[in-house]
């Protein structure tokens, strides 16, 4: 039977979100029902607000969520009610060009559950990255769901589901830091700093934070960075030479998405270095005007990092063991617990950069 929950809504472009009746229908085949415990409030979700992203209004916003499972429909066996889940947002399809070639953290056909979430009035929403979780139940594929450690605070594990994981993959899967490695990160809020904290956890020995906001490289220096560099003060290609004998960073992961940091990372890493775009950008924004030539001449390799590379089925649950050991600082990206009623604060709070992460507590 269909129910009646509480959830958050972006009706149109711009406007302020809402708190609304929202209508949850009974798992259909592949689908399950989470009971959601807690949510962080990510860019993304602002991105939606905004109209960034495409213009599928209503929008029911959240996506970065820890909960139980509720009730699952017809033909799943991944998951069963009571089982303790972060959501994710590569529910691989197994049958893609990229999954037949055995590379799913790259599917090209990720699943989302096929009934919709609707108004009280029977308007469909569109539910953010397929997820929808600024809700007290939310329908998803079965293969949304991944199971970890029941210990893990929802408040933390939650976060694996999407900042997080994006910058500790960004770090380790797509940039493949290593051991003795140098890593520059330019931005360091959430995704940044969770790349500086993955390199920390790869081995990397010096890791550069790069931003303009002081508060947020006294956070990275908390995550692991044993150098920062404001570049509203200095330039920041020439300080990551500088503290790296002259040659610049094995790995510059640019967490920011503009052209004139993605030309501060370029320059930035040492020659056959590794360069790695995980900062999301606007579609009106295009590549800094680098000769061809600096290109060749500089070797190595400019990545795309999407959503750090990760499977979830296999990353999720490592992290969240790694967390629990005390060697992965999940906790820290917490900066505030909020409800329902406080996510337009929390937007301008992660707009004017005063928090990592502003997490809803259902």
């Amino acid at each position: 039977m269909a129910q009646q929950v509480r959830g958050v809504v972006a009706r149109a472009k711009g406007e302020p979100v809402t708190v609304e009746t929202i209508t949850v229908p009974d798992p259909g085949p592949g689908e399950a029902v989470v009971k959601i415990q807690a949510c962080g409030v990510c860019h993304t979700d602002l991105h939606y607000k905004l109209g960034g992203i495409n213009d599928e209004f209503p929008f029911l916003l959240g996506h970065e969520a820890a909960g139980v499972v509720e009730s699952v429909g017809e033909g799943v066996t991944d998951v069963e009610p009571g089982d303790y889940v972060v959501l994710n947002w590569r529910a691989v399809c197994g049958v893609c060009r990229a999954c037949k070639k055995g590379k799913p953290q790259y599917c090209f056909d990720t699943h989302n559950a096929a009934q919709k979430m609707t108004l009280s009035d029977g308007t469909e929403l569109s539910p953010a990255l397929g997820i929808g979780a600024f809700i007290e139940k939310t329908l998803v594929h079965a293969g949304q769901c991944t199971k970890v450690d029941p210990d893990a605070d929802p408040k933390a594990a939650g976060l694996l589901g999407c900042g997080v994981m994006a910058g500790l993959g960004a770090a380790i899967n797509t940039g493949g830091v290593g051991r003795g490695d140098s890593v520059a990160v330019i931005g360091c809020g959430g995704v940044g700093d969770a790349a500086v904290a993955g390199a920390t956890l790869a081995g990397a020995t010096t890791i550069i934070a790069v931003d303009t906001d002081p508060r947020k490289l006294e956070w990275a220096r908390g995550f692991g960075a044993t150098h920062t560099v404001n570049a509203k003060d200095t330039d920041p290609v020439e300080f990551i030479r500088s503290v790296t004998d002259g040659n610049g960073a094995d790995v510059v992961i640019e967490a920011v998405g503009r052209p004139e940091t993605y030309e501060q990372a370029f320059y930035a890493r040492d020659l056959a270095g590794t360069v790695v775009l995980v900062g999301v950008p606007t579609p009106d924004l295009q590549a800094p005007a680098i000769p061809l030539i600096d290109y060749f001449g500089r070797g190595g390799a400019l990545k795309s990092s999407w959503y750090g590379d990760c499977l979830p089925s296999r990353d999720f649950p490592m992290y969240v063991d790694l967390y629990l050991q005390g060697r992965f600082p999940l906790d820290k990206f917490v900066t505030e617990t909020i409800g329902l009623d406080d996510i337009e604060t929390a937007f301008e709070k992660m707009h004017a950069g005063e928090v990592l992460r502003s997490v809803v507590v259902l």
